[in-house]
C-alpha cells in the first residue's frame, strides 16, 4: 500500500495542464493536424490537455464597449481602466472569465496558428486583447509598469509559438526575404507573452505547408511529436527581465549590457 501510495505521488508531481489555443477554421487543416497530433501525444504522457478552439467557439474577436457592462465612467471608454475594473469587480463577460480560467490552470500555453501577413490570426489576437486583463496580465497589485517583462500574472507558466508557414524555411532564415521567424513573431513572444510573466520557449516552425506532401506532414508530425516529449525540460529563451538589473531605469538597457548591440537582440542573453 505505501509503494502504491508512492507511485501516485509520484505520476501527480509529473502530471501536468497544457492549454492549447489555436485558430484555423478548416478542421482538415495542418493546424487543426497539430492540435491533434498535440493533444494525443500529451495525453498519452499523462498530462490533461485543455483547448480553445477560438473559430469553433465563435470567439467574439473585437474588443470594445460590449466588454465592460457595468461601467466605472460612462461618459468615455478607457480600455486600461474598465479592464481593471471589470476584472477586479468581477464584471468580466462570462467567455472572458473563463478562458483565463483556463490559463491559470494551465503549466503550459501553446498558442497555435497559420502565419497570416507576419503576425497571428485577428480571432486569437482578439482572444489575447480581451483576456489579458489589467491587474492580471499587466498592471499587477496597482504596481503599473513596475512588473512585467518575467514578473506578472503569468508568471510559473509556460508558453510556446506554434506556426505554420505557407513558404519555405528559406523564406524565414536569418537573411531570409520575409525576415527571421523569431524577429518576426517578437512581439509575441517577448510582449504578449513575456510581458506577464511566463516563461517563453523557442517558437516551432512548420515551413512549406503550401506544398506539402503527405510524407512531408508524416515528417513535421514526427518533429512535432518529438518536441513536445521534451517541452517542460527545455530551457526557456534567456529573455532580459526587467527587475534583474540589466534596465535600471525599468525603460532601458543598461550602457554595458550587451555593448553596441540594438534592437531585439539586445533583449536576447547570450
Amino acid at each position: 500500500m505505501t509503494h502504491n501510495t508512492a507511485n501516485t505521488a509520484s505520476i501527480d508531481k509529473t502530471r501536468k495542464t497544457v492549454l492549447i489555443v489555436h485558430a484555423h477554421p478548416e478542421p482538415t487543416s495542418l493546424t487543426r493536424t497539430m492540435v491533434d497530433v498535440a493533444e494525443r501525444t500529451l495525453r498519452e504522457a499523462g498530462h490533461e490537455v485543455l483547448q480553445s478552439d477560438l473559430y469553433a467557439m465563435g470567439w467574439k474577436a473585437v474588443y470594445d464597449a460590449q466588454d465592460f457592462p457595468v461601467r466605472s465612467d460612462i461618459e468615455r471608454l478607457d480600455f486600461v481602466r474598465e479592464s481593471g475594473h471589470a476584472f477586479h469587480q468581477g464584471h468580466q463577460p462570462a467567455d472572458v472569465a473563463e478562458e483565463q480560467r483556463k490559463l491559470l490552470a494551465a503549466d503550459l500555453v501553446i498558442l497555435q496558428f497559420p502565419l497570416w501577413w507576419f503576425g497571428m490570426p485577428a480571432i486569437m489576437k482578439g482572444w489575447i486583447d480581451r483576456v489579458w486583463a489589467q491587474g492580471l496580465a499587466y498592471g499587477r497589485h496597482g504596481q503599473g509598469n513596475r512588473i512585467r517583462y518575467g514578473e506578472g500574472g503569468f508568471e510559473g507558466r509556460r508558453a510556446m509559438v506554434s506556426v505554420s508557414t505557407g513558404g519555405p524555411a528559406a523564406d524565414y532564415a536569418p537573411r531570409g526575404i520575409n525576415g527571421p521567424i523569431d524577429q518576426l513573431l517578437f512581439p509575441i513572444t517577448h510582449g504578449t507573452l513575456f510581458y506577464p510573466g511566463m516563461s517563453v520557449l523557442k517558437t516551432h516552425a512548420t515551413h512549406g505547408t503550401g506544398r506539402m506532401t503527405p510524407e512531408g506532414v508524416e515528417a513535421a508530425m514526427a518533429a512535432w511529436r518529438e518536441r513536445l516529449a521534451h517541452v517542460f525540460d527545455e530551457a526557456p529563451i534567456a529573455f532580459r527581465s526587467q527587475n534583474g538589473g540589466d534596465y535600471p531605469d525599468h525603460h532601458e538597457l543598461d550602457e554595458a549590457v550587451a555593448p553596441g548591440i540594438t534592437g531585439f537582440a539586445a533583449h536576447v542573453a547570450a
